[in-house]
């Protein structure tokens, strides 16, 4: 039998599971896509029954499999949302979508009672950003909707609701509490204040250490059970296992997120208004972060492209990079306002938009960077896009700009921290696949 560890990824669009081996090769996968249910003002939302009963099915399934050993079992799951849970473990809410609109009265409310929004966010590293502040998710549901909050026994955080679906057991993690939540102290390096004399830290299990493992058996079957992790910390841990150096890694996928560990100043009232925040390492330690939603507007521009120019979906992806089709254009200040029609043909018109994308990418990512940094790791869907890549060499010709390919990276990070409970060997230095881009003067 092969000895494996088993993930469960799963993603706002995408749900994911793995087996990997003791290379940290996968063995196996498969992933689902699940239609969104709407919740009780009938905004879309996670159908979290759906979720739950695959996920409980796909790891029995496996368990039976011969072929597998299963030694322990982690998750990376997206953040800024909760699973409620009375005390017999019935989900209380729904899992509310955190792009749902925030009720102005209760945020006015908490504003004016703990403290103004600038203040709140220094002090948490969270911008102000309603429902994706999933602390506020719980405020506004004492004073929204009391006779529901008074039912809640638990609130985890999606991840660590993965593990208790499969331990039983009711724990917070750091890399979920410390992420724009609104939750936690940056400064105290506790829940913040507003946390404890709302009582909400009633409803917060006790935090459980990223590296740390829960003894259970499953269907008969002794695991080592990790208590899950928010998916960009995740997707982080092979650069921090593996680069030597300061590097800045831009994670990529609906939002880019530049991630810089080698940045210790504290995040300034600016940088918060430009959607800059701090993540948390599965160690505690700052990464001081910003945000670009790039890859929707990707989605949303191609559609664009492929409606007007008559083309699949996915030419782009046959796209070459033509540094005498980019035009000199102004930057927008919302990118899925690009006119697909000033350009005579798709690739012009691609080019062109990559272009814009690399410009807000640089002005997200010069938020954080700093003269520490010496490399330039792009991971996700875009590092695979040459456009793009050789666009964001020619905005950082000091830099070395590294396309990196981590297979499946917030799966393996999520694989990574449980090593030293599950795998024989020694953890391999040769995870991520680096493909370096030169600046061609294309950038200006």
């Amino acid at each position: 039998m092969v000895s494996v560890i088993a993930i469960f990824d799963i993603g706002k669009t995408n749900k994911k599971f793995f087996l990997f081996n003791e290379d940290y090769k996968i063995v196996e996968e498969s992933s689902k896509t699940f239609t969104e249910i709407e919740d009780e003002d009938g905004f879309p939302c996670e159908n979290l029954q759906v979720l739950s009963k695959w996920v409980r099915n796909t790891l029995s399934e496996y368990l039976q499999d011969s072929t597998y050993d299963i030694k322990a079992i982690n998750f990376s799951a997206y953040g800024a949302s909760f699973v409620h849970l009375d005390r017999e473990n019935n989900i209380v809410t729904p899992l509310y979508n955190y792009l749902k609109p925030y009720p102005i009265e209760i945020e006015k409310q908490f504003y004016d009672i703990h403290g103004t929004k600038e203040a709140i966010s220094l002090t948490t590293a969270s911008p102000a950003l309603g429902n994706l502040n999933s602390g506020l998710q719980l405020y506004a549901l004492k004073y929204h909707r009391p006779e529901i909050f008074s039912r809640i026994a638990a609130s985890l955080h999606l991840p660590q609701y993965m593990s208790f679906l499969i331990s039983g057991k009711h724990y917070a993690d750091i890399t979920s509490i410390g992420c724009h939540t609104a939750l936690w102290d940056f400064t105290t390096g506790n829940y913040h204040d507003w946390v404890f004399k709302e009582g909400i830290d009633k409803k917060m299990p006790p935090l459980f250490p990223g590296t740390d493992v829960i003894d259970i058996v499953y269907n008969n079957k002794p695991l080592k059970c990790g208590v899950g992790l928010h998916d960009s910390s995740s997707a982080f841990i092979p650069y921090i296992k593996h680069v030597n150096e300061p590097f800045l890694l831009i994670s990529t996928g609906t939002w880019c997120i530049s991630m810089n560990a080698f940045n210790n100043t504290p995040l300034t009232q600016s940088e918060l208004e430009n959607d800059c925040l701090c993540y948390m390492t599965y160690e505690g330690a700052t990464v001081k972060s910003s945000r670009l939603m790039a890859g929707y507007a990707h989605e949303i521009v191609v559609k664009k492209l492929s409606d007007y120019f008559g083309t699949e979906l996915n030419y782009f992806e046959k796209i070459a990079f033509d540094k005498n089709l980019i035009r000199k254009e102004p930057p927008l200040k919302d990118l899925t306002s690009f006119d697909v029609s000033a350009y005579a043909s798709y690739e012009e018109a691609y080019m062109n938009f990559i272009k814009q994308i690399v410009l807000a990418q640089k002005a997200s990512t010069d938020l954080v960077i700093n003269n520490t940094i010496k490399k330039l790791f792009v991971d996700g869907g875009f590092a695979k896009n040459e456009v793009y890549m050789q666009l964001l060499a020619d905005a950082y010709p000091h830099i070395e700009v590294y396309a990196a390919s981590v297979s499946q990276a917030s799966a393996i990070g999520a694989a990574m921290v449980l090593h030293r409970h599950w795998n024989r060997f020694e953890l391999s230095n040769n995870m991520i696949n680096l493909r370096r881009f030169h600046a061609a003067s294309a950038f200006d």
